[in-house]
């Protein structure tokens, strides 16, 4: 059979299992099956008792080819074997669970009330505070887990009975919380960017360095967007009553300055102790151009930062004294724990410590520690954490291997190069290719999961855009060939972060169903997202018009 009647069969078989409610994996493993049965041994189809090629069907049929079934274990079913091997034996997906178990424990213990009651000191009298709050500790609790759906119920049951309370605006309180809660899937270590780079095989430290900037450029419209919508409309948001004894104006200012000294001055003083031990030690000793010097960590950085740790300190008992000190202390320590979390997980990483599965145990070991010195850590707490870190890892894991099966089949009977011949031999203008992508991706995330998408849709499409001609990619700025499979992990993050919002079934608005109000309908929650996703297809335009913003870290 050819592979253009596979490929539309496949299509129809993979909405019609999903339609009738088949698990993704499951539809997916069956389909793999079915693709090789169709490209290499369709007598299958007609006659199942040919299997193993037996020699009274040899004989019926001189010219019968049985690949798949005349010799178990060789051939195709092999090739995918091994596939499917090489993706679930992958050193980097021990990450997967490693983040997901970080951020259950993020979740259950107080580490990010603590954070959003901290957050909330310094913008609490600030027009749309608490929304912009919300949108804050979103980023906070991306850059440490990566993961997406806890942050929406987290922030779902801190952040909006507050809002609610104080008469925000329903949809805006809706829209913040589901939008900012899908950063996950934007800023590093986000889950979807190490799911993209172990199956392209890309750099995933070039992916999450690639993703800061949009990241946060996407965090920062949403936060231009509450701000300008609550100053023009400032019934969305009423300010609160201000707190007893609370300071306001400049002296609020005064004790922020103070709180960002002492962070200096903490992260200055580690980072000397770093510097010094590693001078000490002569681990840091110039061996030319043979290895990579010690980032931050060379002998000329041991005046810089002893400097800034003493300029730091200076300021804190002499300019601000030693009772503001305190006073800002208090306010603001809620955000020392996870400031800590991301420094460990984002410094070894970027700091070249470790590598990504390392960064995230370290990360989920920090996070045990800080509950432990909290008090808060217990057997609840981590049984409740190791079962959901299993449940949710189960269903990536199936999916996995489901969808990998399915990808690989495809890929053998030779999909991708015929999807590839036919898009680019069309002739269709760059741009309009890569549009074309990119509206699929959004009916396609609207309807599967984003580990479906990964597994299945991306080794189609990247071989494409792969062979796309780069100076047609984008209008503004230029490409390198080297990052175009980085620059195209980035776009399909951003696409997936519409999906989560993207009605019937995006994500956010289930898991925050899950926790609100029983006055607060699905229909709401899609009606909250729908001036978000606009944001979100906006920053996702800047991406393909500007594809080089990803390379500004590099």
């Amino acid at each position: 059979m050819d592979i253009g009647t596979i490929s539309l069969l496949l299509l129809l078989g993979l909405f019609f299992l999903l339609a009738i409610g088949m698990p993704l994996g499951l539809a997916s493993a069956i389909l793999a099956v079915f693709v090789l049965v169709m490209k290499f041994e369709p007598a299958l189809l007609s006659n199942p008792l040919s299997f193993g090629c037996p020699d009274w069907y040899t004989e019926a049929n001189p010219g019968a080819r049985c690949i798949l079934t005349g010799r178990p274990g060789a051939g195709p079913l092999n090739i995918l074997q091994q596939k499917i091997y090489g993706v679930l034996t992958s050193y980097v997906l021990i990450s997967v669970p490693l983040f997901i178990f970080m951020a259950s424990l993020l979740e259950k213990s107080g580490i990010a009330k603590d954070m959003y009651a901290s957050l909330n000191v310094w913008l609490s009298r600030t027009r749309g505070g608490i929304a912009i709050v919300t949108s804050i500790m979103a980023v906070i609790m991306a850059a440490m887990s990566g993961i997406i759906g806890g942050e929406v119920v987290l922030l779902g049951l801190i952040a909006l009975p507050q809002m609610l309370k104080l008469g925000y605006n329903q949809n805006l309180a809706i829209g913040t919380i589901c939008a900012s809660g899908s950063l996950g899937t934007m800023i590093p270590p986000s889950i979807v960017l190490i799911m993209y780079g172990l199956i392209t095989e890309t750099s995933i430290k070039a992916l999450f360095t690639a993703a800061f900037l949009p990241g946060f450029m996407l965090a920062s419209f949403f936060i231009i967007y509450i701000i300008i919508r609550t100053q023009l409309r400032p019934e969305d948001a009423p300010l609160p009553d201000p707190e007893p004894g609370e300071p306001e104006g400049r002296e609020k200012s005064v004790l922020f300055a103070t709180f960002l000294t002492i962070l200096v001055a903490g992260f200055s003083s580690v980072l000397f102790l770093r510097v010094l031990f590693f001078t000490v030690t002569g681990q840091n000793a110039d061996l030319g151009d043979t290895v990579d010097p010690i980032v931050w960590g060379t002998p000329d950085y041991v005046i810089w930062f002893a400097a800034s740790t003493g300029i730091a300190l200076l300021l804190l008992f002499f300019v601000f004294g030693l009772e503001r000190t305190k006073l800002a202390w208090s306010m603001g320590k809620g955000l020392v724990p996870p400031i800590v979390v991301i420094g460990v997980v984002l410094g070894s990483i970027y700091g070249g410590i470790t590598g990504i599965t390392e960064a995230a145990g370290m990360g989920a070991v920090a996070v045990l520690i800080i509950a432990t010195l909290r008090g808060e850590a217990n057997f609840e707490l981590i049984w409740d954490s190791l079962m959901r870190t299993m449940k949710s890892t189960g269903t990536i894991i199936w999916v996995t291997m489901g969808a990998a099966a399915l990808a690989g089949a495809y890929t053998i009977a030779g999909g991708p190069r015929f999807v590839a011949d036919l898009i680019v031999g069309s002739e269709m203008p760059t741009m309009f290719v890569l549009l074309s992508m990119m509206f699929i991706l959004l009916i396609m995330g609207a309807f599967m999961d984003w580990v479906g998408i990964v597994l299945l849709i991306i080794p189609v499409f990247l071989p494409i855009v792969m062979r796309l001609p780069i100076e047609e990619i984008g209008v503004f700025g230029q490409l390198e060939p080297r990052h175009v499979a980085t620059w195209f992990g980035v776009l399909f993050c951003m696409n997936m972060q519409v999906s989560f919002l993207s009605p019937p079934f995006g994500p956010a608005a289930f898991y925050l169903k899950s926790v609100a109000p029983p006055h607060i309908s699905l229909t709401d929650i899609f009606k909250g997202f729908l001036p978000f996703i606009g944001i979100q297809l906006v920053a996702l335009t800047v991406l393909l018009l500007w594809p080089s913003i990803i390379t500004v870290l590099l």
